[in-house]
C-alpha cells in the first residue's frame, strides 16, 4: 500500500478498527435535520417497543413522528387507569365481604379484567412469594371463615370451633397481651394453645396488671435500692440545670438506708462546689431501716418535729440531721466530709477520694502494721474529739464507717448520731467501743484496748469488766444522769436488773 492509500486509512489511538469507517462531513453532523431525524428514529423505537408490551391498548392512532410530550401523557393515562383499576377492585372486595350474593364493578373498568394491567394477578403472585409467619397466616385463616362459622374444604366440613384453628386463634390472641408479660416469640412454629391454657393466662395477666397499677403509685414515690424516685430526679435535674452539678456519674455505693451518687461539680454561684461531689440520696421508704425512731425521737434538736404518721417528714429530718451533724463534726477538726448543700432528702457533699474512685474503707483497705497502728490512734482520737468538744456520739462507728484516704481516717455516716445528752447516748457510745475495739484486735493492733477500758478512756466512767453486766452499768450511768437532769433522788431500777442483784446476793 502506498503512502497516499495509508493516509486515507482512519486510525484510533484505543486499538485497530477492523473496518474503515466513512468519514461524516462537520456540516452533517450540526445540521438540525439530521438531529431531527435521529429523534423521530428513536422514538419510533421506543413506540414499537411499548406496542409489542401492550398490543390491546387502543390509544396509538397518531402518527409516529409525534411530539414527545404525547407518548408522555399517554403513558401517566395508562398508570393512572392502573390504579383506579386496582382501586375500584380493592371498593368491590370489601363492599362483597363474605356475602353470598356479591356485585361486580367491572363495567366501570377501564381495562377490562381479561387484558394487561390487571393488579389482582400480579398481587396474588406476590401474596404467594412472600412467606409470613404462623400468627399472620393464622389470622388470614380465621378471616377467610364466612359468617355462618363454617366453610367446606374439598370432602370435610371445617368450623370455627376446629381444634387446630382454636388451638392457633388462642395462640395469636395471647400476644395481644400487655407487654409486661413475657410470652416468648411463637411465630417461628405453629403454636397451639387449648382453651384452658389460654384462659388461666388471660387471667394471670389480668391479675399481674392490676397488681402493677395498686403498686404504681408506691414505687413511683419510693427510692428503690440501685434507682431513684421521680422526685429526686427532678431535684437533680435542678441542680444541673441551676450549674450546681456539672454532670452525675454513677453509684458509689448503696446501703439500708441512702444511695451514694458521684457527681461532677458546677460553677455555683452562691457557694463553692468542690470539683468532685458525692449525693447521698435517703431512701424514701421505711421497710429496710425501721429503727430510726429511737435515734431521732429523743434528740432534743428534733423532738418537736418528730411524728410517726408522716415518713417522707422523717426521712427530712433524717438527712437534716446528718447535715447538721457534720457540720459540728467539720467545727472541731474532725474529719468528714464537707456539705454543700441539703434539698429535702438530697445531701449534697464532697468526695474523699481521687479521679472518680472512692477512697476504701477500713474493712477493705490493705494496711501496713505502722499504717494500722495509725489508724487506730486516729480512730480513737477521733473519737474522744467527736464526744468531748462536738458532743456527739456516732451511734453506728465500724470499720464500714471510716474511710482510710492519704493515710488518714474520715468519719462518714453520721445520720443517726446522737447529741450526748440523749437518753441513749452512753449506750450507744459502748456499742461503738465494742465495734472498734474487735476489729483492731483482729486485724492485730498492737496495744489495743478492751471496749470496757475504751468507753472509760473516752468518757471517764469506770465499769468492771464483767461481760454482760457491762451494758446493765452503762444503763444504770444513762439513768443517774436522767434523774440528776429532772432533779429526782429516787432511783428505780427495772424488775429484771432488781431480780438479777438479789440472786447474785
Amino acid at each position: 500500500m502506498d503512502s497516499a492509500a495509508a493516509a486515507n486509512v482512519p486510525t484510533s489511538p484505543w486499538g485497530k478498527l477492523k473496518q474503515p469507517t466513512e468519514p461524516v462531513c462537520l456540516a452533517d453532523i450540526m445540521s438540525e435535520e439530521m438531529a431531527k431525524d435521529l429523534h423521530n428514529k428513536e422514538e419510533e423505537r421506543c413506540v414499537k417497543h411499548l406496542l409489542a408490551e401492550s398490543e390491546p391498548l387502543p390509544i396509538i392512532d397518531c402518527p409516529l413522528g409525534c411530539d414527545s410530550d404525547h407518548m408522555i401523557a399517554q403513558m401517566l393515562q395508562v398508570q393512572f387507569d392502573k390504579e383506579y383499576d386496582s382501586m375500584l377492585k380493592r371498593t368491590e372486595d370489601k363492599f362483597n365481604g363474605s356475602s353470598k350474593v356479591c356485585i361486580s364493578y367491572s363495567n366501570y373498568r377501564v381495562i377490562p379484567e381479561n387484558l394487561i394491567y390487571d393488579s389482582s394477578s400480579e398481587d396474588d403472585d406476590d401474596d404467594k412469594g412472600q412467606e409470613w409467619d404462623s400468627f399472620v397466616c393464622t389470622e388470614k385463616a380465621f378471616r377467610a371463615m364466612p359468617k355462618c362459622g363454617y366453610k367446606k374444604e374439598g370432602d370435610e366440613m371445617v368450623t370455627k370451633h376446629d381444634m387446630a384453628m382454636s388451638g392457633r386463634r388462642n395462640a395469636c390472641r395471647v400476644m395481644e397481651f400487655p407487654p409486661e408479660f413475657q410470652t416468648g416469640d411463637g411465630g417461628g412454629f405453629d403454636m397451639q394453645l387449648s382453651n384452658k391454657v389460654f384462659n388461666s393466662l388471660k387471667v394471670h395477666s389480668r391479675s399481674e396488671q392490676s397488681r402493677r397499677h395498686r403498686l404504681h403509685d408506691k414505687t413511683e414515690q419510693a427510692t428503690a435500692e440501685m434507682c431513684v424516685d421521680a422526685r429526686t430526679r427532678l431535684l437533680l435535674y435542678r441542680l444541673v440545670n441551676q450549674e450546681v452539678l456539672d454532670r452525675i456519674n454513677g453509684i458509689i455505693s448503696t446501703g439500708k438506708e441512702a444511695v451514694v451518687l458521684h457527681a461532677d461539680g458546677g460553677t455555683g454561684q452562691d457557694c463553692v462546689i468542690p470539683k468532685e461531689c458525692a449525693i447521698k440520696i435517703f431512701k424514701t421508704t421505711l421497710s429496710e431501716f425501721k429503727t430510726r425512731d429511737k435515734y431521732i425521737q429523743d434528740d432534743y434538736r428534733f423532738k418537736d418535729r418528730f411524728s410517726k404518721q408522716n415518713p417522707r417528714k422523717i426521712i427530712h429530718m433524717w438527712a437534716e440531721k446528718e447535715m447538721h451533724n457534720l457540720m459540728r463534726m467539720r467545727k472541731y477538726g474532725i474529719l468528714c466530709p464537707e456539705v454543700v448543700l441539703l434539698k429535702k432528702h438530697v445531701l449534697l457533699m464532697s468526695f474523699i477520694g481521687e479521679s472518680h474512685k472512692p477512697a476504701e474503707k477500713l474493712k477493705e483497705a490493705f494496711l501496713k502494721p505502722a499504717d494500722l497502728a495509725e489508724a487506730y490512734v486516729q480512730t480513737i482520737a477521733g473519737m474522744k474529739k467527736l464526744y468531748k468538744y462536738a458532743q456527739l456520739v456516732h451511734a453506728d462507728l465500724s470499720e464500714y464507717n471510716i474511710l482510710w484516704h492519704n493515710k488518714k481516717c474520715w468519719f462518714i455516716d453520721v445520720s443517726q448520731s446522737v447529741d450526748c445528752n440523749h437518753p441513749k447516748a452512753l449506750e450507744f457510745l459502748y456499742r461503738d467501743c465494742v465495734n472498734v475495739s474487735r476489729f483492731f484486735k483482729k486485724k492485730g493492733a498492737e496495744e489495743t484496748m478492751s471496749a470496757e477500758e475504751l468507753f472509760t478512756d473516752i468518757t471517764g466512767l469506770s465499769v468492771s469488766e464483767d461481760g454482760v453486766e457491762v451494758l446493765e452499768q452503762v444503763q444504770n450511768f444513762e439513768r443517774s444522769e436522767v434523774l440528776l437532769a429532772h432533779e429526782q433522788t429516787e432511783k428505780h431500777y427495772p424488775f429484771e436488773y432488781c431480780w438479777d442483784q438479789s440472786r447474785n446476793e
